[in-house]
């Protein structure tokens, strides 16, 4: 709902400024206002804003810039429009921001054809269009900051506060004497129960707010991480208690005491630092991890969970450092990737035809061509619906298109009767502008029931604003021309994923999981090799190309599990989402260590050989969902390249127990690993 007002608050200053200057190109303000605020997908602000600007230039020179080709002609402007279709749906290879971004670009493409610009139009639309863009960016980054994932974070905050007051009261026990069963007893019922009951919650919630979206941000990615560290942590105290529970073993119980006494501690801090978002400070809390490792270093039983404990804790650490839940981010993490290499390497991925996106962004195109052919050429005013419903409608899959071209209809015609109801009893653009707060409130809500309220809440917004750029016409002339071009916008979607490279059955998802742990497994073998100084630069090349693409294919399955019925309540969803999101954090980190030149110089045959056939052999072990992996060898010396090949190996280990668990739960409805028929 706030959203929704602060997408009213854009729209209402410019419309009551154009009630005061009377001007109306003010009107395209106005609606790169708003199509600015759809352009928010969330997460860190350095990236929000990039993504945000990089829209408002790039809408200002498309409709510029088709506003004047329209001028030639639609010989002319249909094939350059529907070519610049096909690069603004291929933008997805850079994540959720670039496909937002791309979708509404789209829609500013195909509205600017329905109306030819001379030059001193095609300028001011255009200055006002940034205007507009600006206005919405500095509302949305600056002036008022609305935190999406805010709840989610709080949830996974109080799973480590819980967990903190979980270890302090095990250790009460300790201090106790550690005989009492029945006050372990007690203690599990009432902690134990707190801790998973708020985990599940927590994990509810992050993906329940991925499902309404239709995408995991790098906040949800963020918070996934941190729970399942959370959950393996839990599950490490659980062990303790076990061993500590009965013990007469007094060396054992007081290392036991002092581990669990520095552990509290690091947990409240993460917790904190989790709540208020705010960076860690990371030597702190190595020191007290090492304290523990020297207090449980003579117990064989106790030092491994201690490792255990304090790898989990490092994974969240590193989470809440600076840039720590990207790809390869983090404090004392290698040098990252160049950005042409960010820019080209997804790119260089994806160009061929076993890429979902590259062929969905082809599709777009050719569905587009026959309702550009159908409208451009009679002058209907309201005929870019068409158009527009064929290009949103359009999905990788033609069962997720033909439950979109429903839900849109049904949305459309029940949006299109409100707001025909609704605009016709304003009659000032003051009034006009006054109405758009109750709407955009009731719209941004309606986004977090479904599709289907979504579009009915932000239909009667079109409608009102249509009625600012074309006054005159009748609300229910608007409504009804929507409505009709909308029905047939559907059909067209439909058609074209039925013909053009029909998928008839959705790739299941657990084929495309195991495609991706395979392509990283071979990904981290060529880097290893590459860092021996073995000549394969070649295939260096293909698998990182090929790990990238094999990502790409599993995030398409995920959205598309997302969107339908429970799919964000699906385990094997959650599953699929935490493996995307710690295989882009592998595939960070091999690719920061493969440019890392300190790295590439210390290592040594002996260790750079036994790391490689441990992380491929590891990965490739995750595709069963039920093989354990061997443990770590050795590391190598100094911290060029012990660091980063164990927060690797940390990484691949929380996959591991995440796919063990849920193999354990289910294994073929839990880890979407079944097999294949």
């Amino acid at each position: 709902m706030a959203e929704g007002i602060r997408a009213a608050l854009a729209c209402a200053v410019v419309i009551l400024a154009n009630e005061w200057l009377g001007w109306p190109p003010l009107v395209y303000m106005a609606l790169a206002s708003f199509f600015t605020c759809l352009c928010d997908a969330g997460g860190p602000i350095r990236f929000r804003v990039p993504a945000l600007l990089a829209f408002t230039v790039l809408g200002a020179a498309t409709w510029m810039g088709f506003g004047l080709l329209r001028n030639a002609g639609v010989a002319v402007a249909i094939p350059i429009a529907c070519a610049t279709l096909f690069l603004f749906s291929f933008a997805r290879i850079w994540g959720t921001s670039a496909t937002s971004v791309g979708n509404i670009l789209s829609i500013v493409l195909i509205l600017s054809l329905n109306q030819p610009l001379a030059l001193h139009q095609a300028l001011e639309v255009g200055a006002m269009f940034v205007a507009g863009g600006l206005w919405a960016t500095v509302l949305t980054m600056g002036i008022w900051r609305v935190h999406l994932y805010r709840p989610a974070r709080t949830a996974v905050s109080e799973c480590w506060r819980r967990l903190a007051a979980l270890a302090e009261g095990l250790r009460q026990l300790i201090l106790a004497g550690g005989e009492d069963s029945a006050a372990f007893d007690a203690h599990g019922r009432a902690h134990r129960r707190a801790v998973r009951e708020e985990i599940e919650y927590a994990r509810g919630l992050v993906m329940e707010l991925a499902g309404k979206r239709g995408r995991l941000s790098l906040r949800g990615s963020q918070s996934l991480l941190r729970l399942e560290a959370c959950d393996q942590v839990f599950g490490s105290l659980i062990a303790l208690a076990g061993v500590v529970e009965g013990s007469k073993d007094t060396a054992r119980l007081q290392a036991a005491e002092t581990l669990l006494r520095l552990l509290r501690p690091m947990l409240v801090v993460l917790s904190r630092s989790m709540l208020d978002d705010t960076p860690l400070r990371l030597p702190a809390l190595t020191r007290a991890g090492e304290r523990a490792l020297a207090a449980t270093a003579h117990d064989p039983v106790l030092r491994p969970l201690t490792e255990a404990i304090l790898d989990r804790l490092r994974i969240a650490a590193l989470l809440s450092t600076p840039g720590g839940y990207l790809p390869g981010g983090g404090a004392g993490v290698a040098p990252s990737q160049p950005w042409r290499d960010r820019v080209l390497a997804p790119l260089l991925s994806n160009l061929n035809w076993h890429s979902a996106i590259l062929r969905h962004a082809v599709r777009v195109p050719a569905v587009a061509t026959p309702a550009l052919v159908l409208t451009l050429p009679y002058g209907q005013q309201f005929a870019y619906w068409l158009t527009i419903t064929a290009v949103v409608t359009l999905q990788p899959f033609y069962a997720t298109t033909w439950q979109r071209a429903l839900e849109r209809v049904g949305g459309t015609v029940l949006g299109g009767l409100v707001g025909a109801l609704l605009a016709y009893l304003p009659s000032t653009p003051l009034q006009m502008a006054m109405l758009l707060f109750p709407l955009c409130a009731v719209a941004f809500a309606a986004r977090q029931v479904s599709f289907v309220a979504w579009i009915a809440g932000v239909t009667p917004i079109v409608v009102v604003l249509m009625e600012l750029v074309h006054p005159g016409h009748s609300s229910w002339e608007v409504a009804e021309l929507r409505a009709l071009f909308t029905v047939a916008g559907g059909l067209i979607a439909v058609a074209g994923a039925w013909l053009l490279w029909p998928s008839w059955e959705p790739v299941r998802l657990g084929q495309e999981q195991r495609q991706a742990i395979t392509a990283h497994a071979a990904y981290a073998k060529a880097v290893m090799s590459d860092l021996l100084g073995e000549p394969n630069a070649g295939s260096f090349d293909a698998a990182r190309r090929a790990a990238g693409v094999t990502t790409n294919n599993l995030e398409t399955s995920l959205s598309r599990a997302l969107q339908e019925p429970g799919g964000s309540r699906s385990p094997a969803v959650a599953q699929a989402t935490l493996v995307d999101a710690t295989l882009r954090r592998i595939a960070g980190r091999l690719s920061a260590l493969w440019y890392d030149t300190a790295a590439r110089e210390s290592l040594d045959p002996a260790h750079g050989e036994a790391w490689r056939n441990w992380l491929s052999q590891s990965l490739g072990a995750l595709t069963t969902g039920n093989t354990p992996i061997a443990p770590r060898p050795e590391l190598p010396p100094g911290d060029a390249l012990a660091n980063p090949l164990s927060r690797i190996a940390r990484q691949i280990e929380l996959l591991e127990g995440a796919l063990r668990r849920g193999h354990e739960h289910g294994p073929a409805e839990a880890t979407g690993m079944a097999p294949q028929r």
